[in-house]
């Protein structure tokens, strides 16, 4: 069964080809954006610019730091860079970069992180992006986008660019399903969606955990459970209103994530939670591992991020709800 398929969500082509068709739209809108490429251009489908603008194109090879002081220096210059990469080379070979270059100097420059979390899956575990969240998440000035179908892909790389100031994307090699209707996703930068209503319980997602959420919640209505679905695609700023709604209105969270646990989105939605209204909290995501190389969907079954993984946690927390217990 497909991912989204019992929500009755439409199957779509993988994200990295999505970035590629929404990086060229803003090139074509904005003739300040150029694009720099860790020599990934066809894996991270940056490429798209270079066969259309080749004069606003640089491959600067295989030296993420390179690309990144290179991408600083454009944007002191007026120009809006796109920086792409895979997400683990940037943030481990690359770190230092962009904490002094990029978001110590609030500079306006837009990262692309693509192949994030496990789903790149046969090219294994040197190239899985699995702590990148939490690296970006210990940059101040850094605004986070995990977008999580293709619509919100476009709307993402369209409000990166727009915003003045650093920002880092998060994308998928695998295809995530439509949630939202094609040119028609709300999208603010420190706002969340509900993307399906619920009194319940509420599953807060990202990236391709909303899909596999909103499955879950299908899942959960057969057994009498509303489940609220949330598609927080901006990871900072979080939009703290919602997430406050969700756990007075519902009394009980579900989070939701392709990434590690330790340093992951559920521990900020957890502080969050925390300081003003605590209710029982479960959580899904990667505990300390490296997983291995393996089919996308083999891997998210076997290290429990999953429709069923969610719905298994939604059944504890709903329980522990009711019972009063945490």
């Amino acid at each position: 069964m497909q991912l989204g398929e019992i929500a009755g969500l439409k199957p779509s082509q993988p994200m990295r080809d999505i970035f590629g068709e929404a990086l060229l739209a803003v090139c074509q809108e904005n003739p300040k954006v150029v694009v720099l490429d860790g020599d990934l251009g066809n894996s991270t489908k940056a490429e798209r610019v270079r066969f259309t603008f080749p004069e606003r194109f640089f491959n600067i090879g295989i030296a993420e730091s390179n690309l990144v002081g290179i991408g600083a220096g454009l944007a002191a210059c007026d120009l809006i860079p796109w920086i792409t990469s895979f997400s683990s080379f940037l943030l481990c070979n690359a770190y230092d970069q962009i904490r002094l270059s990029i978001a110590m100097s609030n500079i306006n420059a837009k990262i692309l992180g693509s192949h994030g979390g496990i789903t790149l899956g046969k090219d294994g575990p040197t190239q899985m992006g699995i702590e990148d969240l939490a690296l970006m998440g210990g940059l101040p000035t850094m605004v986070m986008l995990v977008p999580s179908d293709p619509t919100s892909m476009h709307a993402a790389v369209r409000a990166a660019t727009e915003y003045i100031g650093p920002v880092f994307l998060r994308s998928s090699r695998v295809a995530m399903p439509f949630i939202y209707p094609a040119n028609d996703c709300p999208f603010e930068i420190g706002k969340a969606n509900i993307v399906r209503q619920g009194k319940d319980l509420t599953i807060i997602g990202n990236g391709i955990m909303v899909a596999a959420g909103l499955d879950a919640a299908a899942l959960l209505e057969k057994e009498g459970i509303q489940a609220r679905v949330i598609d927080l695609f901006t990871i900072r700023p979080l939009d703290r209103d919602t997430i406050v709604n969700a756990a007075r209105e519902t009394g009980a969270i579900v989070s939701a994530e392709e990434h590690l646990l330790h340093g992951g989105v559920g521990a900020n939605i957890a502080r969050i939670v925390a300081e003003n209204y605590p209710v029982p909290m479960r959580f899904i995501g990667l505990a300390d591992v490296y997983v291995e190389s393996a089919d996308p969907y083999d891997l998210l079954k076997k290290y429990h991020l999953t429709a069923q993984d969610i719905v298994l946690a939604a059944r504890d927390v709903y329980k522990a709800k009711i019972s009063g217990a945490s």
